[in-house]
């Protein structure tokens, strides 16, 4: 694992080691590149794959997602076969461990509870001479949600998902998922179930996103997209924007973690690695101001690799990504932490609340040694749908207002109108919207 001193490279070496590069100049794996080549016929840049699938599912509907589906996940399907049934559903049931079914239940409550309690109300208040302002909070009508299948099930994901869209009181959630084999993960499928969604597709990629951007004969449109996925979900996500809303555009998971010389290597060196499994992408990095400690948990993460299931993966994601830095004092570790605006970001200190006010750029942030990255991911209540690729300078979590729109509510009366009358036809007339002027005019001149 890569080990950089600050004082050594140099405070902008540092930054630029911690700049990540956008997610659509992400370059394919060859092998990926080559199997496309060979199912297309042709060398396609993941956009221009993207943009042909969606296209095509624009313009043909069923037809494209049937042919794209075939093509990419090998799977033969008909329109009446995209929907999963009752029959699967019982299926899944009959095949959960009623122990991981108990934990996802106990899971979806406290999500369910946490974004209860970040639900927004619609406001209105009274002003001058009884005119009223005020703010509609409304939720969306149909919103659909991508829940990733490649290397592994995520219902957890699900839950993230489709739970605060049912506290925001969306009327109905639609779901796309992968599928392998022909089959749905059953848990995947009682985490929907569970979270208050009826429809389930089995449908992945872009496609999935294309057939909920614009409606096919059988899927309905949507209103949002949201959800996690790999590149080719993500461009098609960022094809569609416009057509429809979306979430975010995320990219491989990440976790920067700051700890000082209180820190325990081991538990570190576990929190680095939960990110590194998911993805050869993904980026773990962690920035302390001791030395001793940095060399400890580059050890201890190589004596962990050794033995997790997905060590293929993980060693490949620490090779590329992995990252150890030292810096001078904790002050310019949590500017360096601000400069990755990672995604998960962990405060391993002897005072981590200490430091908190100095976050400004982080999906979310976890303190303390007993507050470690899968407590989100899984269990506690925030969500873990969150921004990667430096993004958290500007994009949110997933939350309950994901799923709302804001509506203005204007109501004066006419002594109020009259009031502000010279004033609205000043401002009309100076931007020359003579229109609006007299809009204003005729009123005013009502007796």
């Amino acid at each position: 694992m890569k080990i950089v001193k600050a004082s050594e490279a140099g405070e902008a070496a540092v930054e630029r080691l911690l700049t990540k590069a956008a997610f659509d100049e992400v370059e394919l794996n060859p092998k990926i590149r080559e199997a496309n080549k060979k199912t297309f016929g042709r060398d396609m840049t993941a956009a221009e794959l993207v943009r042909q699938i969606v296209g095509d599912v624009r313009r043909e509907g069923d037809a494209a997602v049937i042919r794209y589906t075939h093509l990419i996940d090998k799977v033969d399907y008909q329109p009446e076969d995209f929907l999963v049934t009752e029959e699967e559903f019982k299926a899944a049931e009959e095949a959960a461990d009623p122990a991981v079914v108990e934990s996802l239940r106990k899971a979806a409550a406290n999500v369910r509870r946490y974004h209860e309690e970040q639900k927004p109300n619609s406001w209105m208040t009274y002003r001058e001479q009884g005119s009223i302002l005020g703010q509609s909070i409304i939720p969306l009508d149909r919103v659909g949600i991508y829940v990733p299948g490649g290397t592994a099930a995520y219902p957890s994901s699900v839950i993230m998902n489709a739970v605060p869209a049912s506290v925001a009181g969306v009327r109905e959630i639609i779901m796309m998922v992968p599928p392998k084999n022909g089959k749905i993960n059953p848990y995947v499928l009682i985490a929907a179930r569970a979270a208050g969604v009826r429809k389930i597709y089995k449908i992945g990629g872009a496609q999935a996103i294309a057939a909920m951007a614009f409606g096919t004969e059988t899927i309905p449109r949507v209103d949002k997209i949201t959800g996690p996925g790999n590149i080719f979900v993500t461009l098609a996500k960022k094809e569609v924007y416009g057509h429809v809303d979306i979430d975010m555009l995320a990219g491989p998971s990440e976790i920067l973690i700051v700890a000082d010389k209180t820190a325990d290597p081991v538990y570190t060196a576990a929190d680095m690695l939960s990110q590194a499994e998911h993805d050869p992408l993904a980026s773990s990095i962690v920035i302390t101001d001791d030395a001793e400690l940095a060399e400890k948990v580059a050890k201890e993460a190589e004596k962990q690799l050794a033995k997790l299931p997905r060590r293929e993966i993980a060693q490949a994601s620490i090779d590329r990504n992995g990252l150890i830095i030292i810096a001078d004092d904790m002050m310019q570790a949590m500017h360096f932490a601000n400069v990755s605006a990672p995604e998960h970001m962990e405060l391993l200190t002897a005072q981590p609340f200490q430091l908190l006010p100095y976050v400004r750029h982080a999906g979310a942030v976890f303190l303390g040694a007993y507050s470690p990255e899968p407590l989100g991911d899984y269990f506690a209540g925030p969500n873990h749908v969150l921004p990667t690729g430096g993004t958290a300078r500007y994009y949110s979590v997933l939350n309950v207002e994901t799923f709302m729109k804001r509506t203005s509510i204007i109501s004066y009366t006419q002594p109020a109108l009259e009031d502000v009358s010279e004033d609205i036809i000043r401002l009309a007339e100076t931007e020359g919207l003579q229109a609006h002027a007299n809009a204003i005019r005729l009123r005013k001149c009502e007796k």
